[in-house]
């Protein structure tokens, strides 16, 4: 597996160093940056897991930076951390996407069971089909993934945003948000999610089939299949992103 990218950004150079030792004995990758304006130019060069952000930075502070990360890096979960009472800060940062907040002094077992979360990717059952998203969750749980599921694209969407997802299993044919337009709001937001395609109408969406192939859609799947099948489908996409 690789490693985590941690990204910690605090003009605490002192706390910022401890943390930075601490994770790298972790087994992280870490990067430290000490201000706002500096934290946006490495993102705009590098991606990350996961950031931890202090509130109060010189120059943009904590949130500001969050909200211009943001746009570049719609998928980003950062972390804000603080050591004062900012309420209307927080609230702005987690009403506009902040993974979550850490208040200093820091709770390093907090922490690291943020980094568990992170690593432990998830699978995204996206489809309208009670029956099939139950089976299929069931199925996938019992071996040993961890999986969510969602009943159509606007709301598979908010889940990708939300959780770390290492495969998206989409079904062609949903309400509001169908297959084709979800991959196509994906790519507008740079959510890059390997995916899979269920459909029972292949024939039906073979214009949309079409559409998906100049996409990152990694494998397609006929209803009714065996649940082999998608097995051997997700550790292939999966051996891919670990290369």
């Amino acid at each position: 597996m690789k490693p985590i990218r941690v990204f910690i950004v605090d003009d605490d150079k002192d706390l910022a160093e401890s943390l930075s030792i601490a994770l790298e004995g972790s087994g992280c990758e870490v990067e430290i940056a000490y201000s706002g304006e500096e934290a946006i130019k490495i993102f705009r060069e590098k991606d990350f897991d996961i950031a931890f952000m202090d509130v109060k930075l010189p120059g943009k502070n904590g949130v500001e930076s969050f909200l211009e990360i943001k746009k570049m890096k719609p998928g980003i979960k950062v972390v804000m951390m603080t050591g004062y009472s900012v309420e209307q800060f927080l609230v702005q940062a987690l009403e506009n996407g902040a993974w979550g907040i850490l208040h200093k002094p820091i709770d390093m077992n907090k922490l690291l069971e943020m980094l568990r979360d992170v690593g432990e990717q998830g699978i995204l059952v996206v489809d309208d089909d009670p029956d099939f998203v139950a089976s299929t969750h069931d199925f996938l749980s019992s071996c040993g993934y961890r999986v969510f599921v969602a009943s159509n694209g606007e709301e598979a969407i908010r889940r990708i945003h939300s959780n770390s997802i290492d495969v998206l299993i989409l079904d062609l044919r949903m309400p509001i948000l169908n297959g084709l337009e979800t991959c196509l709001q994906l790519k507008k937001e740079g959510l890059p999610v390997p995916i899979i395609i269920v459909t029972a109408f292949s024939e039906e969406e073979k214009s949309s089939i079409d559409a998906l192939s100049l996409m990152p859609v990694s494998g397609l799947l006929k209803k009714p299949f065996d649940p082999n099948d998608l097995i051997d489908a997700i550790n292939r996409l999966k051996k891919c992103r670990t290369k």
